[in-house]
């Protein structure tokens, strides 16, 4: 049995389950499974109560049962979940047909250009359209485009110029907006260039991928990579709205799919155990792509990352929690070289090893170690880094993580039941020495 011990000067983030799930649960006609029973909880990781009613969904027929003809009808209200920050806050759109909506995008453009950044398996299929709703009915309205290579390893500063080039070209100035219509990296890269541009523009996140819809495009947090680290160059910049149109999963590669699906489990692990649970029994659905359970899946993601977000904007303390796995997984990708592994697919692998160590340090038992393998098998995932990575290169990536404090690499692990876990440096080394030299050469 795991010790309860949740070791010093550690934050520590309790779960419980999901505040809103009874009020807004999916209607009784839709055929997906849930935990048999669901509590009312006071509190979720640590987190204020005043959280549960900063975090408010402003429509959810969207949850509704949708089929791909219905997609297509205008009419069709989004589920809404606000990030709220204040005079910062912004919306989080998700439904099917929603770049069919000129209005949702439209009440978000203040000046008069817009410039949308996208890359070139994105554009084919979604500019035009994108293009389309950002004009339609608003003839004041001017956009420009810029196409980007598509990949992990074009998430650089080379890369970055081109949007800078484009939008001086296109002499867009300060009451412009800059669109990002793709997945994480785009998100990211039209995030920072926002940023930077003229010291600040507005923007707007049109995130097409899984891991997009559920993490990256939610947040604010905006950079390129470094050839040493992952993610080291970046700023907090949060969008004006992100809008999530359910319909693009449509084109979505397997293998990018399954890789979205690793943030969507981090969530159940860290914080929200009915979640977990749910995901176990419908992860079949969730790889058929069933739009109900998907449409489930993104809405409960985006609330439990928006309350975190707007208990922790700039991640001082509980919305490094988020990180769970990442820290061996950026490990990974930067090891192994940009784009060789995708990112839900390392943080898949690094969260294997996180669950491992928490079990060596006598945190949490076996059987939740077991129910971490079972559904990032399910999910199509890897459950070990690549053979390249030896102890040496994650000890000198991780050297370097962004967590690092002192000299000291501070780690989310789990503690306790599922739902329950830490952000920490307070921990034996031995510990994480012996789990790199489980799941990497010597």
């Amino acid at each position: 049995m795991a010790s309860s011990f949740c070791p010093k000067q550690a934050l520590s983030f309790t779960n419980s389950a999901h505040q809103l799930h009874q009020s807004r649960a999916i209607p009784r006609d839709i055929h997906v499974r849930f935990p048999a029973s669901v509590s009312s909880p006071s509190s979720r990781c640590g987190l204020k109560s005043k959280a549960t009613t900063r975090l408010k969904v402003l429509a959810t027929s969207a949850t509704k049962v949708m089929d791909q003809s219905s997609s297509k009808a205008s009419s069709q209200a989004p589920t809404v979940v606000e990030v709220d920050l204040g005079n910062r806050s912004y919306p989080i759109y998700i439904g099917a047909g929603l770049l069919d909506q000129p209005d949702l995008l439209q009440r978000h453009i203040h000046g008069k250009r817009v410039l949308v950044v996208t890359n070139t398996t994105v554009a084919p299929l979604y500019l035009d359209k994108t293009i389309s709703t950002l004009t339609d009915g608003n003839p004041n309205v001017t956009v420009e485009s810029v196409i980007l290579p598509d990949g992990e390893q074009f998430k650089n500063m080379e890369t970055l110029m081109k949007v800078f080039d484009k939008a001086i070209e296109s002499r867009l100035d300060r009451r412009c907006t800059f669109v990002a219509l793709g997945g994480g990296v785009i998100g990211d890269m039209c995030g920072y260039a926002a940023a930077s541009y003229l010291r600040g523009v507005n923007f707007i996140q049109i995130p097409t991928t899984v891991m997009a819809q559920v993490d990256s495009s939610v947040g604010g947090k905006t950079g390129i990579n470094h050839p040493l680290g992952k993610n080291m160059i970046g700023a907090f910049y949060q969008p004006q709205c992100v809008l999530i149109d359910t319909d693009t999963l449509n084109t979505l590669p397997d293998r990018e799919l399954a890789s979205g699906l690793a943030e969507v489990i981090k969530y159940g692990l860290i914080r929200d155990a009915e979640f977990f649970e749910w995901q176990e029994q419908n992860m079949p659905l969730l790889l058929a792509r069933d739009p109900t359970a998907f449409t489930y899946a993104i809405r409960r993601s985006c609330e439990n990352k928006a309350e975190v977000v707007s208990q922790d904007e700039k991640e001082s303390g509980v919305r490094a929690t988020l990180n769970l796995g990442h820290t061996f997984g950026h490990a990974v990708e930067t090891g192994v070289g940009y784009g060789q592994w995708l990112h839900g697919e390392a943080v898949a692998a690094g969260t294997v090893m996180a669950v491992d160590m928490s079990r060596r340090l006598g945190w949490i038992d076996d059987s939740l170690v077991q129910r971490v393998q079972k559904i990032l098998e399910q999910a199509k995932l890897p459950t070990s880094p690549p053979e390249t990575m030896t102890v040496e290169m994650f000890k000198s990536i991780m050297a370097v993580d962004k967590k690092v404090a002192d000299g000291k690499l501070r780690l989310i692990l789990l503690n306790g039941s599922l739902g329950n876990c830490v952000f920490t440096g307070d921990y034996d080394q031995k510990a994480l020495d012996e789990t790199l030299r489980a799941f990497s050469k010597s």
